[in-house]
C-alpha cells in the first residue's frame, strides 16, 4: 500500500465530516443542547418567548450548543437560521441567540425583517453589556435571559429602542472621536517629518538656484545636486499629501472620489504646479541674491568657488550635500505601511 494512502483516506474522512456538519431541526422556541439551564429556568424562558410570538408574530429562539465543531459562530447560526426558517414568512421577524458553551462564544442573528430594529449595534451592545458580563460568571441562564427581556422590550416599546440606539450611538461617536485624535497624532508625526524633509530639501534648492545664478556653482553639478534635491522633495511631499488626504477622509473632508479621480484625469495642472514651483523657487534665489547686495549675476558651466561649495554645501554648513564637490545628498525617512442575511453581533469571553 503506498504509504500516502491513509493520509488521503482521512483527508477524505475530514472533508466529508466538515461538509456534512449537523444543523440541528429546532422543535422547541428554547434548545438547551449544552445542558446549561435547570428545569424551571428551561421551562420560564420557553413560556416567556412563546408569549411574545404569541403577541407580536416575532419569533424569538434560543440555541445553546455544546461547540460550533469546524465553523465560525456566524456560519452555524446564519446556517442553523435559514435551514429552521425563523420568522415568518414575508416577515422574516426572527431572531436567533445561539450560545457555544465550550467555545465560549455567543450571536445574536437577525433576521431580514428585523434588522431595521435590531441592528448590529443594537445586538452588539445587547452582547457585550448585558451578556459578556454573566457570562464571565458563569451565569450562562441570567445572561441569555437579561437579553431577551431587552429584546422583547424594544421590539414592544419603539420609544425604548430609540433611546438605547441614542445611547448607543453618543458611545460610538465617543469612541470615534478618540480613535480620531490617535489617529491625528499619529498623522501628524508623518505631516512633522515630511515638512522637516520637504524644508531642508527645499533650502538646498534655492541654494543651488542661487549659486548657480551668482555662477559661484556650476551649471552641470548644479543640475546634477537639482535632482537629488527634487527626490527629496517628492518624496517628503508623499508624506506630507498622502497623511492630509486619509485625514480628510476619516474626518469626513472628502466625500465625493468621483470629483477628485476627475481632477487626475487632466493633467494640464501637473505643468502649472511644475511651472509655478521652479518659477517661485528662482523668484526666492534673487530675491536672496538682492537682499544681500553683495553678489553680482553670473554664470559658470563646469566651475565651481571651493570657498562657496564648502561654506553652503558641506556638512558644517547651513545645508548638507556631501562633499565640497557637492552632488550627494544626505537625509531621509523611512516608515509605514424568514432568513437572514447575516446581519446580527457575536461576541466572546
Amino acid at each position: 500500500m503506498d504509504k500516502k494512502t491513509p493520509f488521503y483516506f482521512l483527508f477524505l474522512i475530514s472533508t466529508y465530516c466538515f461538509a456534512q456538519q449537523n444543523y440541528l431541526d429546532l422543535r422547541e422556541i428554547v434548545t438547551d443542547s449544552a445542558k446549561i439551564f435547570t428545569v424551571q429556568e428551561l421551562e420560564g424562558l420557553q413560556t416567556k418567548l412563546t408569549n411574545f410570538e404569541e403577541e407580536t408574530t416575532n419569533q424569538l429562539v434560543v440555541l445553546t450548543i455544546k461547540e460550533l465543531g469546524f465553523e465560525t459562530i456566524e456560519e452555524y447560526a446564519n446556517r442553523t437560521f435559514n435551514k429552521n426558517k425563523l420568522g415568518q414568512k414575508g416577515k422574516d421577524n426572527g431572531i436567533l441567540i445561539l450560545f457555544a458553551l465550550n467555545d465560549r462564544k455567543v450571536r445574536i442573528e437577525v433576521g431580514y425583517g428585523l434588522e431595521p430594529y435590531i441592528t448590529d449595534a443594537v445586538a452588539s451592545n445587547i452582547i457585550s453589556k448585558t451578556m459578556i458580563p454573566q457570562f464571565k460568571e458563569s451565569n450562562y441562564f441570567e445572561g441569555i435571559n437579561l437579553a431577551t427581556d431587552q429584546l422583547v422590550e424594544f421590539l414592544n416599546n419603539p420609544k425604548a429602542l430609540e433611546e438605547f440606539k441614542n445611547e448607543v450611538d453618543a458611545h460610538e461617536n465617543q469612541i470615534n472621536w478618540v480613535v480620531k485624535l490617535i489617529i491625528a497624532v499619529f498623522l501628524s508625526v508623518f505631516i512633522a517629518a515630511g515638512g522637516f524633509i520637504f524644508f531642508k530639501a527645499y533650502s538646498g534648492l534655492i541654494e543651488i538656484f542661487r549659486g548657480i545664478l551668482v555662477g559661484k556653482l556650476g551649471l552641470l553639478q548644479g543640475i546634477f545636486m537639482m535632482v537629488f534635491s527634487l527626490i527629496q522633495i517628492l518624496f517628503s511631499s508623499v508624506f506630507i499629501l498622502m497623511p492630509l488626504f486619509f485625514a480628510s477622509m476619516v474626518f469626513g473632508l472628502v466625500t465625493d472620489m468621483d470629483n477628485i479621480e476627475s481632477v487626475f484625469e487632466h493633467t494640464q495642472w501637473i505643468y502649472y504646479i511644475l511651472i509655478s514651483f521652479f518659477g517661485i523657487t528662482i523668484l526666492i534665489a534673487v530675491f536672496k541674491i538682492l537682499l544681500k547686495g553683495k553678489e553680482d549675476f553670473g554664470f559658470s558651466l563646469y566651475k565651481n568657488d571651493r570657498n562657496y561649495m564648502r561654506k553652503t554645501f558641506s556638512s558644517s554648513g547651513s545645508h548638507s550635500f556631501g562633499s565640497s564637490s557637492g552632488g550627494s545628498s544626505s537625509g531621509g525617512f523611512s516608515g509605514g505601511g424568514g432568513s437572514s442575511g447575516g446581519g446580527g453581533a457575536s461576541g466572546s469571553w
